[in-house]
């Protein structure tokens, strides 16, 4: 296992994400602590220190079942994040009741890494406004309950950098969704670009996509078996995010034992992409979302269609988030972010006039797509 430096500490180059657990006959609200068990003590044997969990996950058991596995190892021997629950907007007013009901069930007296979890359209006004909690998580960092303080991002861009201009001064470290496909797909260039140019280091979730990276390179295979024949999928996929400038932790939930064994073995050391490798997976990802079975539509954002709108709707960001939800085939992430959007801004809004799709240089057919959208965020309520 190789190591990045962050301030004082030496952490794992792969950290063990608790949101995906074994569990017991498939249900994810009871995770397998014979096998959570298991899964620890080869991670802590073979080099990981990295462990990331939250209120949340696997229906709230997650940080249990990893408080209870790690509580025969010496405290110091490893590091222990979690996260406060703001894509809950009920959660707020509540902090120190689940801060410390978090301590309790990770049988800990400090966190070494906790964040403001999934910050995004849905909650970025209240993490803005909400003064409590970031003093309240403040006076526990002067207290030694957390050594380091961050934030997770499933948010715009834009959303990013209003939480960043906000609590620039005690935030040490940014968490996002970074993996070859979303480079592109979901704009994590330009966030790598915004965190690298303020200096906070990069904290990896999601760098195979739920699974989807590790069964394939979206068609680019043969290209790359001249690099690296024996790599597979996965290998690729976390090998591009060990490429990216300011990246210091990467996370992966392993579900079962085997997984973890690979993943381990790869992190040996790090292994850096070459340039026409990565312009191989960024090529691949682009025609895998933007091809004829994706569902998508190839809107490149110019807001034509937006200047000749009746209902005044914010079309390219609309059609960004249908994309995702389409290519996806469904998720949280589009019916989070339109969550916050009042009625008379969402794709139901659009009145079919087609005034936006004479203007359109792509030829989407804007009017039909807002219709398509609105009935599948529909059936996912």
């Amino acid at each position: 296992m190789y190591y990045n430096d962050f301030k004082d500490l030496k952490l794992s180059g792969l950290g063990l994400g608790c949101m995906r657990l074994p569990c017991i006959d498939g249900d994810d609200s009871r995770p397998d602590p014979a096998a959570v068990q298991e899964m620890v003590d080869y991670a802590m044997a073979n080099g990981i220190n990295y462990y990331d969990t939250a209120w949340g996950y696997h229906d709230g058991n997650s940080e249990t079942v990893i408080g209870e596995a790690l509580s025969k190892y010496d405290r110091s021997s490893f590091y222990l994040t979690t996260k406060f629950p703001g894509y809950d907007l009920s959660n707020f007013g509540k902090h120190e009741e689940i801060f410390n009901r978090q301590l309790e069930k990770c049988q800990t007296d400090y966190f070494d890494f906790y964040l403001y979890h999934n910050v995004c359209e849905l909650n970025i006004d209240k993490y803005l406004e909400d003064e409590e909690l970031t003093n309240f998580l403040l006076k526990m960092k002067a207290e030694g309950k957390i050594r380091h303080l961050g934030f997770s991002c499933h948010g715009s861009l834009e959303v990013m950098h209003r939480f960043i201009m906000k609590h620039f001064e005690h935030i040490e470290f940014c968490q996002i969704q970074l993996n070859y496909l979303d480079f592109e797909f979901q704009n994590a260039k330009d966030k790598v670009e915004e965190l690298n140019n303020i200096g906070i280091p990069i904290w990896v979730m999601e760098p195979l996509r739920g699974g989807k990276l590790a069964k394939s390179c979206l068609g680019g295979e043969k290209m790359l078996a001249k690099s690296n024949p024996d790599w597979t999928p996965a290998n690729w996929a976390f090998s591009f995010v060990e490429t990216v400038p300011g990246v210091t932790m990467i996370l992966s939930g392993m579900s079962n034992f085997d997984q973890l064994k690979q993943n381990i073995a790869f992190f040996d050391e790090k292994k850096m992409l070459s340039d026409d490798d990565i312009a191989t997976l960024l090529t691949a990802a682009h025609f895998d979302t933007t091809g004829k079975n994706s569902g998508t539509v190839p809107c490149t954002g110019c807001k034509y269609c937006m200047s000749k709108c009746p209902m005044e709707l914010e079309i390219p960001r609309i059609l960004e988030l249908y994309n995702e939800h389409a290519y996806s085939e469904g998720g949280f992430i589009a019916p989070m972010a339109l969550a916050s959007w009042d009625a008379d801004e969402l794709p139901s809004a659009c009145i079919g006039c087609g005034a936006c799709a004479a203007v359109c240089p792509q030829q989407i057919d804007i009017s039909g797509t807002m219709s398509k959208f609105a009935e599948m965020l529909s059936k996912a309520e």
